[in-house]
């Protein structure tokens, strides 16, 4: 008796944990729903008065979000892209191969995940600027995906580190080549580590905001979503209700990528709790 008493005091402290935790995502989709004045006379309501679905609309086509949507899809793809393939690629070799100096690496890598994305902004420019790629999309996806990405790479090498050797061996005895025993053994057996690093990046891309302004600041028009909240900040006021809509357009993507692999997200991190 005690035991069931106990366990439904905990059910009921995390659904009101829940419920707190995501009350400000409910309040910003109440926000988008409202006009001007109601969202600050009503204090912390959350029902509308009466729903005003325009400010999706101006959201959408009067502030060009439509294209801002197009832009920031094409750069989180090809970003993703760049760095699943070079993390893993990396992973593979600091956690397979044994080599001189790979302690010595290792220390780097964990000593530039501590360095703040404004210190290297300034090189990085200069060096798109000098291949002729600032204010383009691939500049861009350059920029988000040619750092060092030290989790990413962690992730991949522990995993690669804790398979057998084995798989590797016999593979070699089957005539197979680094190449593809690293694209056709391993790399297929690392999907919930892809998975956590693709959900990962994919939200760090979407959201980026420091990289994407300063290459775009002469294209406007290749704006990313982030970047273009600021149409909505004017110099006499803010249009909090289309500001609230913008947000939750540019949310929805993120929670459909993060719904679609949850169950390897969760797999992921469960393997590096027990390793």
């Amino acid at each position: 008796m005690n035991r069931c008493r106990g366990r439904w005091l905990i059910g009921l402290g995390l659904l009101i944990f829940c419920a707190i935790w995501i009350y400000p995502f409910i309040w910003l989709v109440s926000a988008s729903l409202k006009r001007q004045p109601e969202i600050f006379g009503k204090g912390l309501s959350l029902l509308p008065e009466q729903p005003v679905w325009d400010n999706y609309a101006r959201a959408w086509a009067e502030v060009g979000f439509s294209d801002y949507m197009i832009n920031t899809v094409l750069i989180t793809i090809g970003t993703v892209v760049l760095i699943v393939i070079r993390s893993a690629l990396a992973g593979y070799v600091l956690g397979r191969c044994d080599f001189p100096g790979k302690k010595g690496l290792i220390a780097v890598f964990l000593i530039t995940f501590f360095l703040p994305e404004g210190y290297t902004i300034i090189p990085v420019t200069q060096l798109t600027d000098q291949l002729g790629l600032l204010n383009t999309h691939l500049g861009v996806i350059f920029g988000l995906g040619a750092g060092g990405h030290v989790a990413a790479t962690l992730l991949y090498a522990g995993y690669f580190r804790s398979l057998p050797k084995e798989l590797e061996e016999c593979a070699r005895i089957d005539g197979a080549g680094p190449l593809t025993i690293f694209a056709r053994v391993f790399l297929p057996l690392a999907w919930p580590v892809t998975a956590t690093v693709i959900i990962l990046q994919f939200l760090a891309a979407w959201n980026a905001y420091l990289l994407p302004l300063v290459f775009t600041l002469s294209q406007p028009d290749l704006r990313t979503l982030a970047v273009g909240m600021t149409a909505f900040i004017g110099e006499y006021g803010t249009d909090y209700p289309g500001l609230a809509a913008a947000a939750v357009i540019s949310l929805a993507p993120v929670i459909g990528v993060f719904i679609a692999l949850q169950r390897q997200f969760v797999e992921s991190v469960a393997g590096a709790v027990k390793q």
